[in-house]
């Protein structure tokens, strides 16, 4: 990759590679999804990573949605 830029490395670089919010695998309502742990057992929906199509346009599955560990 090349970075054509006038600002300083030091800058461009700044916390590319501080560890990352700890993600975890849930599998809600036949849908496998990747997910940021919250308080009180929600979770934030970060990523899709398996389930049946037509789960794919439902809003409740949509990244950025909180959810509830009861759903399932």
């Amino acid at each position: 990759m090349t970075l054509y830029t006038v600002a300083s490395m030091d800058l461009v670089w700044e916390g590319a590679l501080a560890p990352g919010t700890p993600l975890c695998e849930l599998k809600i309502g036949g849908m496998l999804m990747e997910a940021e742990p919250l308080p009180e057992g929600q979770y934030r929906i970060v990523r899709l990573l398996a389930g049946p199509l037509n789960l794919y346009l439902d809003s409740r599955f949509a990244p950025g949605s909180v959810i509830g560990s009861s759903l399932g």
